[in-house]
């Protein structure tokens, strides 16, 4: 068998259709300069600090913002209500995943939390939903409790974040 090689000189650029304008490429020496348009964070600038990272474990959404009113948790959860997700409460005495049992790859103790009761199948009004948030507030005053969103079609986690920090942590 033989086999045939194809060669042909190519007399333009691999580009078909395109046309190029090598005047726009760079800026023309009239524009504005580029110094005025790069951001700056000068000393007029002033930036709120959001998290401390020392000592501090990072949490769901929304940790590093101060503790959450009952109002804006009732908002998080209309926004969930809307989105056809369930709520649903858990709590835990740390809070965040840690190894204590096994160093092996992969295994994390503190990986789940425990649920208060069920999840909310069939709500629709945030104050049921805030409603048990005290309920397990009273139960459990020194663990953290976050509220988590389930969406049942895709079957997955869609939503979470943090009610309660202690204030003295374990």
């Amino acid at each position: 068998m033989s086999a045939i090689i194809f060669s042909a000189s190519i007399a333009r650029s691999g580009y078909v259709g395109l046309k190029t304008n090598s005047s726009q490429l760079f800026p023309v020496k009239d524009s504005i300069s580029w110094t005025r348009k790069t951001i700056s964070n000068g000393s007029k600038t002033h930036c709120m600090k959001t998290w401390n990272p020392i000592d501090n474990k990072k949490f769901e959404t929304l940790s590093y913002l101060p503790p959450l009113t009952d109002e804006s948790i009732a908002k998080e959860i209309d926004y969930m209500l809307k989105k056809g997700w369930i709520p649903c409460l858990e709590f835990d005495a740390v809070g965040y995943v840690y190894r204590e049992n096994s160093r092996i790859p992969g295994y994390y103790d503190g990986r789940y939390w425990t649920l208060w009761k069920l999840p909310m199948f069939g709500c629709n009004d945030s104050s049921q939903v805030l409603h048990e948030i005290q309920e397990c507030k009273k139960a459990y005053p020194n663990a953290y409790i976050r509220c988590l969103a389930f969406d049942n079609k895709n079957q997955g986690q869609c939503m979470a974040f943090v009610i309660q920090k202690p204030t003295t942590p374990v």
